[in-house]
């Protein structure tokens, strides 16, 4: 089904959160939906996540052009697929009304030198859902509203049968993200592996290499509650870095000589813990580096001698992105992803929704937004 414009009988409104800056209120609005264009494809929202950059940006601690909608981690149902639009998901499974799917945060060029390259969320003019502003003629690009309209070069893929929403909208940026961190990782099989940062990357990551195989998992943070959480998404031995850094650490427990070290911390201290724990050969990928902080210290001499390979990923590729779709659809009742979400919200309280997520901290907040 192909159509140029909304069709009939589809509500020609649609409800919006609107985000202006740090310390403001967000503002619930009703604007119109526009016609969906050339290759594009129009979605009513159903569930939404809360992801660590959104509450970034509440905070005042990252900026985005205001007014804007966040939201990224988003999963809808297709209400209409637009002239041009080849019809299919990535997949090559037909897409029609009424599919639950998810898509990329990213809208890119697909013939750019980094699409080409592998790196298409690197490419010029990319545009990313959830951190555009909002205009008279485009405002329907995020999470936090009823609708969102796909842009041309947007990669769509349907939701396996059984996965439940909550689990569904992560899929899009956190599962896609660890995916790319096992891709430049190389074989997890017969690894020991050490993941710093216990955020809802370090769970899933821990859930990636158990089902990849790894023979020991290794995580680390300075959460207890964190810690103890991840042995249900497969670790082996968790490990306190607030213990390491008091000095009271057991060295017993301690890892070293590990295979791969995956930071999802961002924090210089475990970033250089993780270094420290590598064994030769090893190496280290480094994704939870996105904001400012301190520089890292490394010793140079130690990364030459024990032949040590350190790693950056930000964001993910499409092959990225089909490996989340296809491990979540496969392991969302065999890791406990019913955890992930501490607490939902519908869309018109999505203010307490951001209030709740910063003072209490669970893996991810919820916002439902329709049937």
């Amino acid at each position: 089904m192909q159509l140029e414009k909304t069709p009939a009988g589809i509500m020609d409104m649609g409800s919006l959160l609107v985000f202006t800056g740090a310390g403001e209120d967000l503002q619930l609005q009703a604007m119109e939906l526009p016609a969906i264009g050339e290759g594009e494809v129009l979605i009513k929202n159903l569930y939404t996540t809360l992801c660590g950059s959104d509450l970034h940006t509440f905070c005042g601690l990252r900026t985005e052009q205001t007014p804007t909608i966040l939201g990224h981690e988003i999963v809808g149902r297709v209400v209409a697929v637009g002239k041009g639009h080849t019809g299919l998901d990535y997949s090559g499974a037909p897409l029609v009304p009424g599919d639950i799917v998810t898509w990329s945060i990213f809208s890119s060029d697909p013939e750019s030198d980094e699409a080409r390259r592998g790196m298409p969320q690197k490419a010029a003019g990319l545009f990313k859902y959830g951190h555009t502003q909002v205009t008279e003629i485009d405002s329907f690009h995020g999470g936090l509203a009823e609708y969102c309209i796909l842009r041309r070069n947007t990669i769509v893929l349907k939701i396996p049968a059984g996965v439940p929403l909550n689990i569904a909208a992560t899929i899009n940026c956190a599962v896609a993200t660890v995916a790319g961190a096992l891709r430049l990782a190389g074989e997890v099989r017969g690894k020991r592996v050490l993941i710093t940062g216990l955020g809802l990357l370090g769970m899933v990551c821990a859930a990636m290499c158990k089902d990849k195989g790894a023979t020991q998992i290794y995580t680390a943070d300075i959460n207890e509650k964190r810690l103890a959480q991840s042995r249900g998404f497969g670790a082996d031995v968790a490990y306190s870095l607030a213990e390491d850094q008091a000095g009271h650490g057991n060295a017993a427990r301690k890892p070293s000589g590990v295979d791969i070290v995956f930071d999802m911390s961002g924090a210089p201290d475990a970033m250089e813990a993780g270094i420290a724990a590598l064994g030769i050969g090893g190496t280290a990928v480094w994704v939870g580096a996105v904001f400012a902080s301190r520089k890292v210290k490394i010793d140079a001499e130690q990364v030459v001698r024990r032949l040590v390979t350190i790693k950056g990923l930000h964001n993910y590729n499409y092959e990225d992105f089909t490996n989340a779709v296809e491990f979540m659809g496969r392991n969302h009742n065999v890791f406990p992803f019913e955890t992930v979400v501490g607490k939902e919200f519908e869309l018109e309280n999505a203010q307490q929704a951001f209030e709740y997520a910063v003072e209490h901290k669970p893996l991810r907040v919820g916002i439902r937004i329709g049937s």
